[in-house]
């Protein structure tokens, strides 16, 4: 027995092994902790270190840290007075009745268990402070899961930080998907394809030939992935990773979520309705750290820049996937797939040389080591370089970070 637990074979050297685990990972936490109060207690606040933090793995660890955290990644004057509206909001706004439903339907979005009475008051902040925030911004428009994001924000920072909060954020990271079309919202859309392209071509080519589109994708978009995760831990990691990042880096995640579902795309009929059906199904149980680590990594590799002209050019030489959503209804329900050719397509596809674990086709291979290295094992020049790209389009603040 001294001999198996010696090698690690025995109970107790389990039990001594998930106890050094733990410690490690307390003593993780409790650097990092450490390390974001002297960010935010710096003069001036560290917002670059505090964006890295968010970035890492684990994120902002707690909620009481993100009430410090997300308004300095926002930019947003914790001592300022809430906004507040003169007027009766809900007799004179035109989004009332549309918001109204949206929340009454939000039950999900709420801790299990919290009483009825406690859930109905958020409810009824809910609903004031998104038409507060039309009002005070008309060029912004509703849309159907807004109130996913808004309600995080509720449940993390309390109602008179989350007006200021989501305000700033619906004037930066959210404002294409608040115009009056959804001609923005689309060309985002527009950019995950490419994306995979560039690091699968097999997978790209499949779902082109499935013709699947990217609708699937736009729920996960437009809420900050808020209405389609179960689990509200997950969601607020997403939302500390997407705060300090970029406004676009919801489609690099969206990306690699695809990517890393990519042989139960494969092995998937290859017809609009298979594939989208799978799609729009998003696991619960994906491997958050490592994706966001990967999603940093494709920003890198393949920056907004350069994939700008083929979004744009696909946009142009297909059809869009919201236009083509009629016709995924009516295959869904009329479906006469030619299985001959389907398999032929697969078989095809199957007998090319498959490489595994690697983010980037060969005429990208210096980023490879990036790429395993990944963000959350050193925060190096990956993560430094996802941080300058959110500062450089981010509201100004006090201090140049960056020259």
């Amino acid at each position: 027995m001294a001999l198996r637990s010696a090698q690690g074979d025995g109970p107790t050297s389990s039990r001594w092994n998930c106890g050094a685990e733990k410690t490690d990972f307390n003593a993780k936490k409790k650097k990092k902790v450490a390390e974001i109060y002297q960010a935010l207690n710096s003069d001036p606040t560290d917002v670059a270190a505090l964006r890295r933090m968010a970035i890492s793995e684990g994120g902002l660890l707690t909620d009481e840290i993100r009430q410090e955290v997300w308004p300095k990644l926002l930019n947003v004057n914790t001592s300022d007075p809430p906004p507040v509206s003169e007027e009766n909001l809900r007799q004179v706004s035109k989004d009332y009745q549309q918001v109204l439903l949206d929340v009454r339907r939000s039950l999900r979005r709420f801790p299990p268990g919290m009483p009825d009475k406690q859930r109905e008051g958020l409810q009824e902040e809910l609903i004031d402070i998104i038409l507060l925030i039309l009002e005070r911004n008309p060029q912004l428009h509703y849309y159907q899961g807004y109130h996913d994001i808004v309600v995080t924000f509720l449940l993390v920072v309390g109602e008179r930080l989350t007006t200021s909060l989501v305000e700033k954020l619906s004037t930066h990271h959210l404002r294409d998907f608040m115009d009056p079309t959804m001609d923005n919202t689309k060309h985002i859309l527009n950019y995950l394809m490419p994306i995979i392209d560039q690091v699968n071509p097999e997978l790209h080519d499949f779902m082109q030939s499935a013709e699947v589109g990217t609708i699937f994708a736009l729920s996960w978009l437009i809420t900050w992935f808020g209405h389609v995760l179960s689990d509200f831990r997950h969601v607020v990691r997403l939302y500390d990773f997407f705060l300090a990042c970029h406004p676009l880096m919801p489609i690099y995640f969206a990306a690699v979520i695809v990517l890393y579902r990519e042989q139960e795309v494969l092995d998937c009929d290859c017809d609009m309705a298979s594939v989208h059906h799978l799609l729009s199904q998003i696991p619960q149980d994906l491997p958050y750290e490592t994706l966001i680590s990967r999603a940093g990594d494709l920003f890198v590799q393949f920056p907004p820049s350069e994939l700008a002209r083929k979004a744009a050019a696909q946009q142009q030489a297909e059809k869009t996937a919201a236009s083509t959503f009629k016709d995924f209804e009516l295959a869904s329900a009329q479906q006469r797939p030619d299985m001959v050719l389907r398999q032929r397509f697969r078989g095809l596809l199957r007998s090319e040389e498959r490489t595994k674990d690697v983010l980037t086709k060969p005429r990208t291979n210096r980023f490879v080591k990036l790429a395993v290295m990944g963000l959350t094992v050193a925060l190096g020049a990956a993560a430094l370089a996802v941080v300058k790209s959110a500062l450089e389009w981010a509201p100004k603040f006090q201090l140049q970070l960056f020259p």
